[in-house]
């Protein structure tokens, strides 16, 4: 077994691919499936956008996904997985119909339109840039792709907030399966390292985000956030035990931010399955959790200040 990166990528058939505006802070990020995977979505936040995710439900027909896109821009994002269905029609990726080849391409969203130029959104254009520059090399981690806009802790508005990012990472399971995670982290809440508890970031402040939202007449000032993301196995599975995997995955969403899936998050999480040998469903499912979960502690420690935000990953460098 090859080394693993603690990236997505390492899942064999997964490839990622990043395209951003730094300017007008934000970007969107592709994982691409040329071969095609099983797939399943879980939606648990109250605030979600997302695309094509209908298809998705075990009893309809379409079986794989070739891509799914997660994308910053809010509604306005779900544009850029325009440019992905051309990119991966050009290259003779999709689902065969009579008359043509059809990219299924699932997306979800995160709002980012208060950080930069909320006139610039990713739009087909660099869904497609994304595509190009999408790769089974190690995952870029950072303020990159759909992370570039993202923030954290902003239950009392960005002035007190941390600059956030995307992150990714993987766990082998023995015998070549290995589980992959990739996270855009918007959350409305703060950053936990799920294995000591200790504060990562997240709202600037002594009271951290649970303690203000005990005072019960306490509105949050920022309503608009979300974490999205994908787990995925290099193993066989139905789309309804990839409904379960990407269910089991929030998990780790939980543990990683505290709160999660509120009425102000549109929390996502897609999972697949690129195919290989048979492994026990909840044995991924719960190594997707802990996947997740570190890809989203990753994401902030890999995210530089941007925006007037601090990030980790240049606070830590100052020290």
């Amino acid at each position: 077994m090859t080394k693993l990166r603690n990236s997505i990528t390492d899942v064999p058939g997964i490839e990622v691919g990043h395209a951003q505006n730094k300017k007008a802070l934000t970007g969107c990020t592709v994982i691409i499936c040329r071969k095609g995977a099983v797939a399943g979505v879980d939606v648990r936040g109250g605030a979600p956008g997302t695309r094509e995710t209908d298809l998705l439900n075990p009893g309809n027909l379409v079986q794989k996904v070739h891509a799914i896109l997660l994308a910053g821009g809010s509604a306005f994002g779900l544009d850029a997985a325009s440019g992905v269905m051309r990119y991966l029609e050009e290259n003779q990726v999709g689902f065969q119909t009579h008359e043509a080849l059809v990219p299924i391409v699932p997306s979800a969203i995160l709002y980012d339109l208060d950080l930069g130029d909320s006139k610039i959104r990713p739009d087909a254009k660099m869904g497609y840039q994304a595509c190009v520059n999408a790769s089974s090399d190690e995952t870029t981690e950072g303020v990159v792709g759909a992370g570039t806009g993202a923030s954290v802790g902003k239950m009392m508005g960005h002035k007190q907030a941390m600059k956030s990012g995307i992150g990714s990472a993987s766990i082998h399971l023995g015998r070549g399966i290995v589980v992959g995670a990739i996270a855009a982290v918007n959350a409305l809440g703060d950053i936990y390292d799920p294995n000591t508890g200790e504060f990562v970031a997240g709202i600037r402040h002594k009271k951290k985000t649970l303690e203000w939202m005990r005072m019960s007449s306490y509105i949050p000032r920022f309503r608009r956030n979300t974490v999205i993301g994908a787990v995925a196995v290099n193993a066989n599975f139905s789309k309804s035990d990839m409904t379960r995997i990407a269910q089991m995955a929030h998990d780790g969403m939980a543990r990683a931010i505290r709160p999660s899936h509120t009425q102000y998050d549109g929390d996502t999480i897609f999972a697949l399955a690129t195919g290989g040998k048979r492994v026990d469903l909840s044995t991924v499912g719960a190594f997707a959790a802990e996947a997740f979960a570190t890809a989203i502690v990753r994401a902030l420690r890999a995210s530089v200040s941007a925006g007037g935000l601090p990030g980790l990953a240049s606070t830590e460098k100052n020290k």
